[in-house]
Protein backbone atom coordinates (compact mmCIF):
# COMPACT_ATOMS: atom_id res chain seq x y z
CA UNK A 1 0.00 0.00 0.00
CA UNK A 2 0.96 3.12 -0.94
CA UNK A 3 0.40 6.63 0.05
CA UNK A 4 0.52 10.08 -1.56
CA UNK A 5 -0.33 13.39 -0.25
CA UNK A 6 -1.21 16.59 -2.32
CA UNK A 7 -1.45 20.29 -1.49
CA UNK A 8 -4.62 21.54 -2.76
CA UNK A 9 -7.03 24.41 -1.99
CA UNK A 10 -10.34 22.48 -0.95
CA UNK A 11 -11.25 24.29 2.03
CA UNK A 12 -14.73 23.47 2.12
CA UNK A 13 -17.15 20.54 2.71
CA UNK A 14 -18.79 21.56 -0.87
CA UNK A 15 -15.54 21.49 -2.38
CA UNK A 16 -15.05 18.05 -0.58
CA UNK A 17 -18.53 17.21 -2.33
CA UNK A 18 -17.52 18.24 -5.89
CA UNK A 19 -14.36 16.57 -5.47
CA UNK A 20 -15.81 12.98 -4.43
CA UNK A 21 -16.95 11.62 -7.36
CA UNK A 22 -14.13 12.02 -10.15
CA UNK A 23 -11.80 10.78 -7.11
CA UNK A 24 -14.01 7.21 -6.36
CA UNK A 25 -13.92 6.85 -10.25
CA UNK A 26 -10.37 6.14 -9.72
CA UNK A 27 -10.05 2.48 -9.97
CA UNK A 28 -6.51 1.90 -8.25
CA UNK A 29 -7.48 4.31 -5.21
CA UNK A 30 -8.13 2.11 -1.70
CA UNK A 31 -8.97 5.61 -0.38
CA UNK A 32 -8.65 8.94 0.36
CA UNK A 33 -9.34 11.86 2.59
CA UNK A 34 -8.85 15.47 2.70
CA UNK A 35 -8.23 17.71 5.49
CA UNK A 36 -9.21 21.16 4.84
CA UNK A 37 -7.99 22.31 8.10
CA UNK A 38 -4.52 21.48 7.50
CA UNK A 39 -2.43 24.22 6.28
CA UNK A 40 -1.77 22.51 2.90
CA UNK A 41 -5.71 21.22 2.23
CA UNK A 42 -4.04 18.08 2.64
CA UNK A 43 -5.53 15.51 0.47
CA UNK A 44 -4.20 11.88 1.47
CA UNK A 45 -4.35 9.07 -0.86
CA UNK A 46 -4.14 5.29 0.15
CA UNK A 47 -3.15 3.14 -3.60
CA UNK A 48 -1.40 0.26 -4.73
CA UNK A 49 0.01 1.88 -7.82
CA UNK A 50 2.16 4.99 -6.73
CA UNK A 51 1.74 6.07 -10.88
CA UNK A 52 -2.00 7.57 -10.64
CA UNK A 53 -1.02 11.04 -8.86
CA UNK A 54 -1.63 12.17 -12.59
CA UNK A 55 -4.61 10.73 -12.89
CA UNK A 56 -5.44 12.54 -9.12
CA UNK A 57 -4.39 15.72 -10.25
CA UNK A 58 -6.46 15.57 -13.57
CA UNK A 59 -9.35 14.91 -11.59
CA UNK A 60 -9.30 17.44 -8.63
CA UNK A 61 -8.92 19.70 -11.53
CA UNK A 62 -11.92 18.77 -13.44
CA UNK A 63 -13.85 19.65 -10.62
CA UNK A 64 -12.55 22.70 -10.43
CA UNK A 65 -9.33 22.91 -7.85
CA UNK A 66 -5.29 22.53 -7.51
CA UNK A 67 -3.65 19.48 -6.42
CA UNK A 68 -0.38 19.24 -6.38
CA UNK A 69 2.32 16.27 -5.15
CA UNK A 70 4.18 16.64 -1.98
CA UNK A 71 6.65 13.98 -2.55
CA UNK A 72 8.44 14.25 0.94
CA UNK A 73 5.37 13.35 2.23
CA UNK A 74 4.21 10.48 0.28
CA UNK A 75 5.28 6.81 -0.16
CA UNK A 76 6.92 6.80 -3.37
Amino acid sequence: MKTLNFKTNITTDDAIEAVTLPLNAIEPLDGWNIDPQHQDHLLTVQTVDNRVSEQIIAAVEKAGFQATLIPELSDL
